[in-house]
């Protein structure tokens, strides 16, 4: 994971005594973030009882009398300590004379991460004590007054980014959690970019923000979705996986341009970057094409992103999906590295090796490789390109294939050669997954391949419309969703040769993260009715809505819709989109906090007509 240099600030200060401690760049951070927005900062301790934040004092406060409140982060020798609040920390001097006893006893017998008010003078620091790293550094407060205003038991972690807790830890704690500066940056991050989202989407474009029913019914195909019993017997609203029937309907409405911070909710069960219930930048507009989305995404980025990464470049390259697929083994390629998939089927046409002849001679049949970058090192297996070339495949390859092969694949001494042969899909799809396992590898050896404050956008384009089904080859499943419209030179092969079809569908890619997909939209009833009943095979009276919409003079339409949480993740550098969340779910769906999903009792199911098959409890005798 990346950290920023304010967090290494952070780290450093927390190590030094009180008077020399550095202050992390936390309050400052904030407030350059307030500041990109192009407007005024706002008043921070306005309608409250402090009259200033605790990151915010400088020297040109000297002299005023202030109130504060925050947590107590530090204590030193019941001298001083530091307070907390969101926007920074500051010294507080503990009055030493008898006078002020109570003051001192308040202050020096509460724990730490209690919570404090105080009333003070700003004061200078002592000539030599300053500390310029720390925004507050110039200053500290003389306490007159406190008042404990909530004391804080034994915590089950210390709120420190560097103290190492589980995640499951932090996930039953979460509110303490987002007490650290981490989780603070992440989610006030996260704030600022949708608040720039809003302003570039509804104030400079025309957008409209709508917010779309929680409360629907069951969509074929697509993820599994969240069911909600109704009171009717026998009768389920479904959680939506996304507002695209919704925005399709607005766009037949006539709103032209919709937008909406939607959320979404798929049954997916424990996957690693996926969550239960998530959250999309979701978008529509009416009258637009491919070309009109993917300028619209771009510069929503440039101008939401945040002033302390590398401005972003557009416009984004673009790849087609075959192009991904056989240049980097993935429909989601992170293009900060090298390692492309090279075809080598030439080389060995002739070939006396068998599983070779045998993958060539069959349809679609390839052989393909990678170069592994001082490969060699990790991974002492298979074509070496040293001068043993210790491989048991080596002893058939002839002097020419070998010569051909070196200059095919631009390899140097300690390069490691990857092989695979077979069916072109299954063969880039294997060396992709290797290219990925093989950069992990290197990295943990010291070799940077991927640097970690590069964004590398890549549109992916021209997917094909339809995929077969898993469970059953010979029928067809959507490869985004029914609603997308075929690629307009591929139209006539919906009636001939529905699978070499294409679509107008189109992903955006972040360092091999896919953070957003769209496609333009079948607008056509009678196509859409189509590609539903004798393509796909569904029930269209379950999309009898829309149908019946489209013929009432819906306009051309498309959008896409930005994953909020991975996006925010990638930005932060964090290493879970769990991170960028509030209060997330577990990686098997759980909330740790609350203890969610909890059982209900049997009468406040009947209502729902529903009956629950609870298991039996049992005791295992032990022999």
């Amino acid at each position: 994971m990346y950290f920023p240099s304010w967090l290494s600030q952070l780290y450093r200060g927390l190590s030094r005594p009180i008077r020399r401690t550095t202050q992390p760049i936390w309050g400052s951070l904030y407030r350059s973030l307030l500041q990109s927005s192009q407007r005024r900062i706002p008043e921070f301790s306005s309608f409250v009882v402090r009259t200033n934040t605790c990151g915010e004092l400088r020297s040109s406060h000297l002299g005023q009398e202030v109130t504060l409140c925050g947590w107590i982060q530090y204590r030193r020798q019941n001298t001083f300590l530091v307070l907390r609040d969101f926007d920074g920390l500051v010294q507080v001097i503990i009055p030493q004379d008898e006078s002020a006893a109570s003051v001192k006893k308040i202050l020096c017998d509460a724990p730490v991460e209690s919570v404090v008010q105080v009333s003070g003078t700003v004061i200078s620091r002592p000539a030599g004590q300053e500390n310029p790293k720390m925004p507050t550094g110039e200053i500290e407060i003389k306490v007159k007054t406190a008042e404990l205003l909530n004391a804080c038991k034994k915590l089950p972690f210390e709120i420190k980014d560097f103290v190492k807790k589980t995640e499951a830890l932090r996930l039953q704690y979460r509110y303490l959690d987002l007490r650290s500066f981490q989780m603070q940056y992440n989610l006030r991050l996260r704030s600022q970019m949708v608040m720039k989202m809003r302003e570039y989407l509804c104030n400079l474009h025309g957008f409209v923000d709508i917010e779309t029913p929680t409360l629907f019914k069951r969509t074929p195909g697509g993820a599994k979705e969240f069911l909600v019993p109704s009171r009717e017997p026998g009768k389920f609203y479904s959680l939506p996986q996304s507002p695209q029937q919704f925005k399709q309907l607005l766009m037949v409405g006539g709103l032209d341009r919709y937008f909406q911070v939607a959320r979404c909710y798929r049954d997916e069960g424990s996957r690693p970057d996926r969550q239960p219930e998530f959250t999309q930048i979701d978008i529509e507009m009416s009258f637009v094409d491919q070309t009109g989305i993917q300028s619209l995404i771009e510069g929503l980025l440039q101008y939401s992103w945040p002033n302390d990464k590398d401005p972003v470049v557009v416009p984004f390259p673009t790849m087609t999906f075959a192009e991904a697929l056989a240049t980097y083994g993935t429909d989601k390629p992170d293009t900060r590295f090298g390692m492309k998939i090279i075809d080598i089927s030439d080389v060995f046409r002739n070939t006396e090796i068998g599983f070779l002849q045998d993958a060539l001679s069959k349809p679609h049949g390839t052989v393909k490789a990678i170069c592994i970058p001082e490969g060699a090192e990790i991974l002492p297996v298979f074509l070496n390109t040293n001068r043993n070339w210790n491989s048991p495949v080596a002893n058939f390859i002839m002097e020419s294939q070998r010569l051909e092969l070196i200059r095919l694949m631009e390899t140097q001494e300690e390069d490691m050669v990857l092989l695979t042969a077979g069916e072109h899909n299954k063969a880039c799809s294997l060396l992709g997954k290797l290219r990925l396992e093989c950069a992990d590898l290197l990295e943990t050896r010291g070799v940077v391949l991927r640097d970690p404050t590069l964004f590398s956008f890549l549109w992916v384009v021209d997917f094909p419309l339809f995929l077969p089904k898993e469970e059953n080859p010979r029928e067809l499943e959507s490869a985004h969703h029914p609603f997308t419209a075929p690629h307009p030179s591929d139209i006539h092969l919906l009636y001939t040769e529905p699978k070499k079809a294409r679509s107008q569908h189109y992903d955006l890619v972040l360092n091999g993260n896919e953070i957003g997909g769209g496609s333009i939209r079948i607008h056509n009833a009678e196509l859409q009715r189509y590609i539903l009943a004798t393509l796909l095979k569904e029930d269209v009276k379950m999309l009898s809505h829309l149908l019946q919409a489209l013929d009432y003079g819906a306009p051309p339409h498309g959008g896409i819709a930005l994953g909020l949480d991975r996006l925010i993740c990638l930005v932060t550098g964090s290493p879970s989109i769990r991170d960028v969340i509030a209060f997330p779910k577990s990686f098997r769906g759980h909330d740790l906090m609350s203890n969610t999903p909890d059982s209900v009792p049997p009468e406040e199911l009947k209502p729902y007509h529903i009956q629950v098959s609870r298991p039996t409890d049992f005791k295992v005798s032990a022999h």
